[in-house]
């Protein structure tokens, strides 16, 4: 067997493998019994065929298609490894030139892309300093208070303000038609809010109990309804009922109502919230750090990525969105009626991420190689450890949805990526 490897052009190219002597031969053999055991002739039983007979009804095309079909795969995994390509998707197969002698096969390629690094080390990006100070922490009092608030009637002829919640029916209606989804009866709505579209909680400050008025909007023109984007509308609003919301005292009694464990207090939930408030920050941080110190080393490297590698990777987050769907109780069919959305609607929006994600990770890759990152088998073991522990589940069994090659890149990214952030100004 003889392979050789021609690049074309966006990583594509064709793997050529002459396959002759006893591999070629016995792959016929067996082509020819794969015949005898399945064919069908009046007169004889299934298999028994006479030999003679077979080989005036088979042909030899039949044949070399039938070998080529047992040996390909065979014959891809050692060509593959002897031309240490790095393929991104399933090739496809011609052949060519077919005897008893030989046969080339032509394996169409889709490789992992070159990738030329740009700066990468001494980045200058700064991670955002944390601070939490007194007023973070009141508001999070104060989101206690609202919790535990309760809605008082507002006595009639007094007029709502920002805060409020009115009770209200509403009919909204474009060009004099009323449409789908756009009226609603005894709707409790704070005002403040932001949970209508805006601009129509705005023109509900200074209602009164009884009072209709016809509130004039503008849908946004991203608006998840198309027939509705970008479109005026107006509202016949019926206001039925206005609360204000009457807030408890702060004291410990208040905090005891949490029951969370350890805090009692008001100082206590002061500690404890300001402690808490400081790692999610430090957290959003490091993330945003994370993001943009990675996105800068992408932006300065070059790589003509292969459209099937976005595509794939487009398929895998569409299939975790239909998941999420289905776990939230949803089809994707009531998804897109709901929005008027379709598939490839959605797909669209994640295809730029998507590009983004598969650029990043071959940048990654290409600073392992670059700075010769290598992960032990100490390391793969580790990360399997603490997943068992996290997950719950035997090593064993992530073992079998997670094998060590995968384990061992996504380590090595990690250092080539701690590698990038270590080393800004």
């Amino acid at each position: 067997m003889k392979s050789s490897w021609t690049l074309k052009e966006h990583s594509e190219g064709v793997l050529e493998v002459i396959v002759d002597g006893d591999v070629w031969t016995k792959a016929q053999k067996h082509a020819f019994q794969y015949f005898k055991k399945n064919i069908t002739m009046k007169g004889f039983r299934p298999g028994q065929v006479p030999e003679a007979l077979l080989k005036k009804q088979i042909s030899k095309e039949a044949i070399y298609e039938q070998a080529v079909e047992n040996i390909a795969n065979t014959v891809l995994a050692q060509a593959v490894q002897e031309q240490k390509l790095e393929l991104v998707a399933r090739p496809t197969l011609d052949y060519k030139d077919a005897s008893d002698e030989s046969v080339t096969l032509d394996f169409n390629c889709v490789v992992e892309p070159e990738v030329t690094l740009g700066e990468y080390k001494g980045l200058d990006i700064h991670k955002d300093e944390v601070e939490v100070t007194d007023e973070d922490v009141d508001k999070e009092l104060e989101r206690v208070q609202d919790r535990y608030a309760d809605w008082v009637l507002r006595e009639e002829g007094e007029a709502a303000v920002e805060g409020d919640q009115v009770v209200i029916d509403f009919v909204g209606k474009k060009d004099g038609e009323a449409f789908e989804g756009g009226s609603g009866e005894n709707y409790p709505l704070e005002l403040g809010s932001q949970s209508f579209i805006p601009g129509f909680e705005d023109q509900l400050i200074g209602v009164k109990t009884g009072d209709v008025k016809d509130v004039n909007v503008t849908f946004p023109e991203d608006y998840q309804a198309k027939d509705l984007a970008g479109q005026d509308a107006v509202f016949t609003v019926t206001v039925h009922d206005i609360k204000y919301k009457e807030r408890p005292e702060i004291n410990d009694d208040l905090i005891k109502q949490l029951k969370r464990d350890g805090v009692e207090t008001v100082e206590k939930f002061k500690e404890v919230t300001k402690e808490d408030l400081t790692k999610e920050r430090e957290r959003q941080a490091e993330d945003k750090f994370t993001s943009e110190v990675i996105k800068a080393a992408s932006d300065n490297a070059t790589v003509d990525i292969p459209t099937v590698m976005i595509e794939n990777e487009v398929d895998s987050e569409y299939q975790q969105f239909v998941q999420r769907m289905q776990q939230s109780g949803f089809t994707v069919e009531q998804y897109y009626q709901a929005t008027g959305q379709t598939e490839e609607d959605m797909k669209a929006q994640m295809r730029p991420e998507a590009t983004d994600r598969v650029k990043n990770s071959l940048v990654l890759q290409a600073i392992v190689k670059a700075e010769n990152i290598e992960i032990s088998q100490e390391d793969v073991d580790k990360e399997y450890k603490e997943m068992s522990e996290l997950y719950k589940m035997d090593v064993n069994q992530i073992k079998q949805l997670l094998p060590a090659y995968q384990v061992r890149a996504d380590l090595a990214q990690q250092k080539a990526l701690e590698l990038i952030k270590t080393s800004v100004k």
